[in-house]
């Protein structure tokens, strides 16, 4: 079959830096991430050497301030980049989205000091994060989260067991969400734990169906002991900043999903225009040109849609909603989108001589992460109805 080479996606950039940065991804996408994708994600391999370029080409701090070593991007361009490098690879471009996610919190909340002291190694120095919301009983209730922290002098010893945290084991830094007050999420506070932490342990990578190559480990905290200075905002401030965190991160889910959904697209415009059966191209019957324009259209719709919340974010104005929307239908598109592609492949798509089986795998964990698509409903429903009544 005669290889079909993708169209890049038409972009809505601001800036001719912007598109220089996209650019920019592209080539490292062609040269140092696509070859090696597939080969990879089978054996399992966390690829740091890419986070390392990407740290030294600027591209892990896009979104925030250049005085601290980001890259003073708009949220708008920030996920684009996003969705270019899921193409290539869902661990890369879920693991940048992790990163910013983890950084949130001393970007927005920490003192001067703070971000001046730590930001640029997080931004721009070749280090890596995670973020330590999850626990074992606590998932989507993750105000009922058990992990302590005491204050010993100017100290803080934190004692628990964090969950499903991806680069847990492989990351420089954690941004750990741990109660220091009462119950609820009044009594929650962030911190920011080095990763080499002294009786900081990560258990064994959790064995996934996709993203393999992304470790997903339990942490834990054996009085893991950090000083006060590393404490980030208030005590009793941290559910609130949790969630400022998660708005955002649920846009670089979508963004990943979205990317992730137009590769499988192209794999399959690729197949059907080369694939002949009864003498002509498959792409020739109709039903199968309906299956692809409709993924084409859920494709444009959803990022349509994360593209309108994250302007919306960049313009100061509330977003959640539009988070909590963009995050469900761009999830559940690609869902859709990549069992679609391996349907297109028949019994190549079910291969892993073909990505689309390995795009199928990696889109379902995307309407679990960073709150599930039953969660999100519920949060958008909030919005509109207010408060569920006892």
């Amino acid at each position: 079959m005669p290889d079909r080479a993708p169209q890049p996606v038409e972009r809505e950039l601001p800036t001719e830096e912007a598109r220089d940065l996209v650019t920019l991804v592209r080539d490292i996408v062609q040269r140092e991430i696509a070859p090696r994708a597939a080969e990879q994600e089978d054996a399992g391999h966390f690829p740091r050497e890419i986070f390392t370029l990407l740290s030294e080409s600027g591209l892990l701090g896009l979104p925030y301030d250049s005085e601290f070593g980001g890259g003073d991007q708009p949220y708008a361009v920030y996920l684009q980049v996003l969705e270019e490098l899921a193409s290539a690879r869902l661990t890369v471009g879920l693991g940048v989205s992790v990163h910013s996610l983890a950084c949130h919190a001393l970007a927005g909340y920490g003192t001067k000091e703070q971000r001046a002291e730590h930001l640029p190694a997080m931004l721009g120095g070749g280090l890596l994060g995670a973020y330590c919301l999850s626990e074992p009983a606590s998932g989507s209730d993750a105000a009922s989260l058990r992990t302590k922290a005491v204050r010993d002098g100017s100290d803080w010893v934190i004692t628990g067991t964090k969950a499903w945290i991806t680069h847990g084991g492989v990351a420089d830094f954690y941004t750990v969400l741990a109660r220091t007050g009462g119950e609820g999420a009044r009594g929650i506070t962030a911190f920011l734990v080095p990763g080499d932490a002294a009786g900081l342990s990560p258990a064994a990578p959790e064995k996934k169906m996709g993203m393999k190559g992304s470790p997903t480990a339990q942490l834990h905290f054996d009085g893991v002991r950090v000083p006060d200075a590393r404490r980030i905002g208030e005590e009793g401030q941290g559910f609130a900043i949790a969630l400022s965190a998660l708005d955002s991160g649920r846009l670089g889910i979508a963004a990943c999903a979205i990317g992730v959904a137009q590769a499988a697209l192209d794999e399959a415009l690729a197949y059907a225009t080369g694939r002949r059966q009864f003498g002509r191209p498959i792409a020739d019957f109709q039903g199968l040109r309906f299956m692809l324009a409709d993924m084409a259209t859920q494709i444009e719709a959803g990022r349509a849609l994360y593209l309108a919340a994250a302007r919306l974010r960049d313009a100061g104005r509330p977003f959640s909603r539009q988070a909590a929307m963009a995050k469900l239908f761009c999830t559940d598109a690609a869902m859709k989108v990549t069992t679609d592609a391996v349907q297109v492949l028949g019994g190549y798509g079910y291969t892993a001589d073909f990505p689309v089986e390995r795009f199928m795998r990696e889109a379902k964990v995307l309407q679990i992460v960073e709150g599930t698509n039953q969660i999100q409903r519920m949060v958008i429903a909030r919005h509109l109805a207010g408060p569920e009544t006892r």
